[in-house]
């Protein structure tokens, strides 16, 4: 089997990528902190929290609790009891051993409205709580600063703020509080066993969700899907004197790895994602520089742009399949794991006005949480400072962040509301879709078929005659 050694044009094409960071373990490390961030004052940190206290006070306890991914025990506990203060029922659903999912709502009614919900954990390693007076807006340090305790501590403080004070300006009864819940969930950096815990056994279809991750203060219109995969290889060991005896399995990786960076091109795009993207996460092989490989292995995260994730399976299948079967002849072996089952691109609602929007790169929990409700998905500080060194935000945005939630939840319970019935809101449905769609491919409008086939002919024909083109023609023409 002849290699075609690309190792320096690969090692170039890793250098280049920016690719996601996938935790595989949760580490408490606490790591040197940038040489560009001064000391701490403690009598301005003081004086900055007197003058903003609930919202910044819970954001610094928030930061200053360690909650890696895996290790989310001890701020969940404290985060349950703050909410439990403040008059809301608390519920603490198990996910695994010391890790739980936070539910809280006023009085007894589970069922809400709306569900308001970020995620606890966060990626390694820790960085302590700072706050940098020195520059001008003041910015606040910390692992968790952005993703995504700024959304638990603006989601918590805006929710408690529309309880206490129900808006007067909608549909919505200012004799009882609004319908709305909070859930803050584990494991959303790693695998999303949390909020998939939480919608296998969630009170019910939530009519609308609004979701917390960094998108700089902007509505966020949808993000990549994902497929993550593995390449293990086994070869054979031996004297690297006489490399023949035995099967390089560094070598069949690094062709393996070469033959899936050209099929990158080929990946599927999208006009609203751009193009799909493949990371090489992890590289192992070997056990010494003279002796042949017998075992080395590799880890991948694509970011799909367009399509499912089992086209792109095949798409790998079908090119690894040639070097598999080399490898077999002489008795090694090509094997892909797939690690996670990965999903398509998700669309997200942005029917809020006031607010401008932003498709992004990373995944969230949105597609781990079933039903057939409206998604929003918003949050302060940007994904480009999250899980670095530098993770921070400026004041100033947190606090926006309250103002902000509070007019989308407002929104959103306006909309639940005040939604009709029959004709107009199934037009409604159908118009939204659309417009959050229009350059989707065919079955993408086929799952929406699917999910809402309750309106009348009637409304479907109205919104048919409004939008034709030739992507609905052949779903129409199927349907």
């Amino acid at each position: 089997m002849q290699l075609p050694f690309l190792l320096l044009s690969l090692a170039a094409t890793c250098l280049c990528r920016r690719g996601p960071l996938i935790v595989e373990s949760a580490q408490e490390v606490l790591a040197p902190r940038p040489n560009e961030l001064p000391s701490s004052d403690p009598d301005a940190d003081q004086n900055l929290l007197s003058e903003h206290h609930d919202l910044l006070s819970l954001h610094k306890k928030l930061i200053e609790i360690e909650s890696i991914t895996g290790n989310e025990y001890d701020v969940g506990k404290w985060l349950a009891g703050y909410l439990e203060s403040h008059g809301l029922t608390v519920e603490k659903q198990k996910v695994a051993e010391k890790r739980f999912n936070i539910l809280a709502y006023p009085g007894k009614e589970r069922k809400t409205k709306v569900l308001v919900t970020s995620h606890i954990d966060t990626v390694p390693p820790y960085w302590p709580y700072q706050v940098n007076h020195t520059t001008s807006p003041t910015t606040i340090w910390g692992r968790g600063s952005v993703d995504a305790k700024a959304c638990v501590a603006a989601q918590t403080i805006a929710v408690l703020n529309l309880l206490s004070n129900p808006p007067s300006t909608t549909t919505l009864s200012t004799t009882s509080p609004p319908s709305l819940s909070l859930l803050f969930v584990v494991g959303e950096e790693t695998t999303g066993d949390g909020m998939m815990h939480f919608s296998s056994s969630r009170p019910h279809d939530y009519p609308a969700v609004v979701f917390g991750e960094p998108t700089e203060g902007k509505l966020c219109a949808g993000h990549k899907g994902i497929l993550g995969f593995a390449i293990h290889v086994r070869g054979k060991a031996a004297h690297s004197g006489y490399p023949w005896l035995g099967l390089s399995a560094n070598n069949v990786l690094v062709e393996a790895l070469s033959l899936l960076l050209k099929l990158e091109n080929d990946l599927p795009s999208s006009k609203k994602f751009g193009s799909s993207t493949l990371n090489i996460g992890k590289m192992t092989g070997g056990v010494a520089a003279n002796v042949v490989a017998e075992s080395a292995s590799a880890s991948f995260a694509i970011r799909i742009a367009a399509g499912e994730p089992s086209v792109i399976k095949s798409m790998i299948q079908d090119t690894l399949s040639p070097l598999q079967h080399a490898v077999a002849s002489r008795d090694g072996e090509l094997e892909i794991e797939w690690t996670q089952d990965g999903y398509a691109p998700v669309n997200i609602d942005t029917d809020i006005p006031g607010f401008d929007t932003v498709t992004v790169n990373y995944g969230t929990d949105v597609p781990n949480l079933k039903g057939p409700g409206k998604r929003y998905l918003y949050g302060p500080g940007s994904i480009f400072v999250a899980h670095s060194d530098h993770e921070h935000l400026e004041v100033g945005e947190l606090e926006k962040a309250v103002g902000d939630y509070e007019k989308i939840i407002t929104e959103v319970l306006a909309k639940v509301d005040g939604a009709g019935e029959g004709k107009g809101k199934a037009a409604d449905v159908v118009e939204d879709f659309w417009r959050s769609h229009e350059d989707e491919e065919e079955s993408v409008v086929a799952d929406f078929w699917k999910a809402h086939e309750g309106p009348e002919k009637s409304v479907v024909d109205d919104f048919w005659k409004a939008h034709e083109t030739p992507v609905v023609s052949e779903f129409w023409r199927a349907h």
